[in-house]
């Protein structure tokens, strides 16, 4: 809205010239975004503890430290999602076809994990909303934000799988890369739900995701910059940069009351719903592999599940003492925080390895 409304002022005032560069406009997203965060955090923890009662159902085969976290209220994540809506409404250009398919994906996969959270605790039991269920609804709205990008992709890098560190070349996947896109959404936010089992795991892992593809988006979007980085060039995919800023500003606030112990959850509202913007993200900026190297420690906790469930079946065995991975350390007797601390400090080291494909090509 300040986008629409101000930067056609410019001429008569120029300081308001300013709202034209994304890199202002992302600060103004992300602090916008903090502060909603940070100012409705406690009314929405009161206003959750009074109409959940028992709050989140901790499952009862988990770590025994969490038992203690029984009442917590949770769908905290509406914090987030509201918050960044709110900025993206004040400070993005509105006609960006990228936004709104990034924005479906992210409202979108956050009313999915709504119902799932609702029915958690409306039956009083850690299952929700069956998984073949939220993967349907999961798959078609990605498709949708897929097909969306699509047509307003340039058709040189429409289809194409961009691989890091080869300038030039694309995998051409044609009338598969719909459904190519829809996994690598419903993957990523799939991996970012089983990542959050921790106060604080979640949001500060998808907090250094976002940054690094805040730059990859920026940089994807210029011209200039990605014919000098030799990246392939979206055009209008720089505006995304914003909606990561946004989206790092809503989970810090969010983390200001996570942080353990945490006040509240953020649910499956809000890890579908992280997990899935990022994922739309990747794929609008051509760095879907990336995401793989950015988002290792996702990768690592789904991985973790994959491998306990398939090693438990061939062999009776379990490969961890628990999955996903860091519950695994927590039974190592690893506490809570240096699990979440050490996570963190991987998911930077990730991050950097994934911004230095940028350059080595």
């Amino acid at each position: 809205m300040l986008y629409h409304f101000l930067y056609p002022l410019s001429e008569t005032y120029p300081y308001l010239n300013v709202f034209k560069y994304i890199t202002f406009r992302t600060g103004g997203a992300l602090l916008t975004a903090l502060a909603l965060s940070m100012a409705y955090g406690k009314p929405l923890i009161c206003y959750l503890r009074k109409v959940q009662g028992k709050g989140q159902p901790i499952r009862s085969d988990g770590p025994e430290t969490h038992l203690s976290k029984q009442g917590t209220p949770t769908v905290g994540g509406i914090l987030i999602i509201l918050s960044v809506l709110a900025s993206i409404f004040l400070w993005a250009d509105l006609t960006n076809p990228f936004i709104h398919a990034v924005v479906g994906v992210f409202v979108g996969f956050g009313l999915i994990g709504f119902a799932d959270d609702y029915a958690k605790i409306k039956y009083r039991n850690s299952k929700g909303v069956p998984g073949k269920i939220r993967l349907l609804f999961g798959f078609l709205v990605s498709a949708i934000a897929a097909w969306w990008m699509c047509i307003h992709t340039p058709e040189a890098v429409q289809s194409g799988l961009a691989m890091p560190m080869f300038k030039e070349f694309l995998i051409p996947l044609g009338l598969f890369f719909i459904p190519f896109a829809a996994f690598v959404t419903v993957g990523t936010a799939n991996s970012v739900n089983l990542t959050d089992g921790l106060d604080g795991l979640a949001s500060g892992s998808v907090i250094v995701a976002a940054a690094a593809f805040a730059i990859i988006a920026y940089l994807v979007g210029h011209a200039g910059f990605s014919e000098y980085l030799q990246l392939h060039h979206v055009p209008g995919s720089g505006e995304l940069a914003l909606f990561c800023g946004a989206l790092i500003g809503g989970c810090m606030g969010f983390l200001w009351f996570n942080a353990p112990p945490a006040e509240m959850f953020m649910g499956d509202t809000g890890s579908l719903a992280l997990g899935g913007a990022l994922g739309a993200v990747a794929v609008a900026v051509k760095h879907e592999i990336v995401l793989m190297i950015i988002g290792g420690m996702f990768v690592a906790e789904t991985v973790s599940v994959i491998l306990q469930v398939a090693g438990f079946k061939m062999t009776g065995q379990r490969l961890f003492r628990m999955a996903p991975l860091h519950h695994h350390f927590e039974k190592k007797g690893w506490p809570e925080t240096r699990v979440v601390i050490r996570f963190w400090i991987l998911s930077v080291i990730l991050a950097l390895i994934g911004l230095s494909t940028l350059k080595l090509r």
